[in-house]
């Protein structure tokens, strides 16, 4: 039986513009989500920073642009760190939009990884959901997510069983993993090109070893994603051979699949706790095997030696013999493995599903109260 259309309100980001790069991950979820939502038949109003854009239209979505300072990202604060918002922060005036068309709407998802949204959870009660974007980054997000679990359970949702591992939760974790635009992304059987990495440029992507692994097959590594942090780029630069790495930039999805696709294998090295790992999806998308340290998400995403392989994390000699055996993985049981487990139909039904069990929920309980 078809679900009942639902009114959702999306709320981005406040790290930066869809588009920016800044978002990371986020931004190609919020996209995907939207696409495969309104194909399922949906309405949905996206509330996103000043110059957000979305590379389609549809009559069931609307866009509500909002001006303000970017908030800072956990990833590059302590543990221990307090919560920041900026004087005139583009967070709390998303969410004074949504507070003023929360009751136009049937339910709310966020996907900000701040304080502030959870913390109105508890006002707002039972319309507001959670897509958790990381790992428990600070010890305020981890108790705050914790104490959320415990008050709204059914309205958290986690993008890997790994990831959830790192909160206090009372039951069973909602995994809803993530989706990609099966449009977007080309399938190539090209097995002799060179070897790919992408990311944002900072410590705790693990740049560095691939780099390493590059160096010591004697191979050109292609590097995509935005420069963060220009010291620690320009320290793995003067480490190695300058020809190894050849530096891409951040590229539209459309610029991005098509060189991707043509790398003879992907190689993925967090040194932190990756929530899902989409450019690992991506890749496999194109045809393209991983090879990837067994840490977090990416260790629920690859089987091993059929989409890729996966190493210990730190194990550099281990990556650079998975890499050398990379043309035993069969490039057409990638794609194959994306278009079951990761398109965004797949992604937008199990939303769709998380969604209308916690509103399903959430009044049986107000009718028993």
């Amino acid at each position: 039986m078809k679900n009942k259309q639902l009114k959702l309100i999306l709320v981005s980001t406040p790290i930066g513009y869809l588009g920016s790069g800044r978002g990371g991950g986020v931004e190609l979820t919020i996209i995907s989500l939207i696409k495969g939502l309104i194909l399922l038949g949906h309405k949905i109003i996206l509330v996103a920073p000043e110059g957000s854009k979305v590379p389609f239209e549809s009559k069931n979505l609307e866009i509500i642009l909002v001006g303000g300072i970017d908030q800072p990202s956990w990833q590059h604060q302590k543990e221990t760190d307090p919560v920041i918002i900026p004087f005139k922060s583009v967070l709390p005036k998303l969410w004074e939009i949504v507070i003023d068309l929360v009751n136009q709407s049937d339910a709310v998802i966020n996907f900000s990884y701040d304080w502030l949204p959870l913390w109105l959870t508890k006002i707002q009660g039972n319309k507001i959901f959670h897509l958790i974007s990381m790992g428990a980054e600070s010890l305020v997000m981890k108790e705050t997510i914790s104490e959320i679990a415990q008050l709204f359970p059914s309205q958290l949702a986690f993008h890997s069983r790994r990831q959830s591992k790192d909160y206090f939760l009372n039951q069973d974790p909602i995994i809803v993993g993530n989706g990609f635009d099966i449009e977007n992304y080309f399938f190539n059987d090209n097995d002799n090109g060179p070897l790919g990495w992408a990311g944002r440029i900072a410590p705790e992507k693990g740049l560095e070893d691939a780099v390493k692994v590059a160096s010591e097959l004697g191979e050109k590594l292609l590097v995509w994603g935005v420069i963060e942090d220009k010291e620690y780029a320009s320290r793995i630069e003067y480490t190695f051979k300058k020809d190894i790495i050849e530096w891409k930039g951040f590229l539209p999805t459309n610029q991005f699949q098509k060189q991707l696709g043509k790398c003879r294998a992907f190689i993925n090295t967090p040194k932190w706790n990756e929530a899902y790992g989409n450019v690992v999806v991506e890749a496999m998308a194109c045809g393209v095997p991983v090879i990837a340290y067994d840490l977090g998400g990416p260790g629920e995403l690859i089987e091993d030696g059929f989409n890729g392989f996966l190493v210990k994390p730190n194990d550099i000699d281990a990556m650079i013999e998975a890499t050398r055996s990379v043309s035993k993985i069969k490039r057409r049981d990638c794609r194959d493995w994306f278009e079951k487990k990761a398109s965004n139909k797949v992604f937008a039904e199990r939303v769709e599903n998380w969604i209308n069990r916690g509103l399903n929920k959430n009044l049986s309980t107000n009718l028993q109260d």
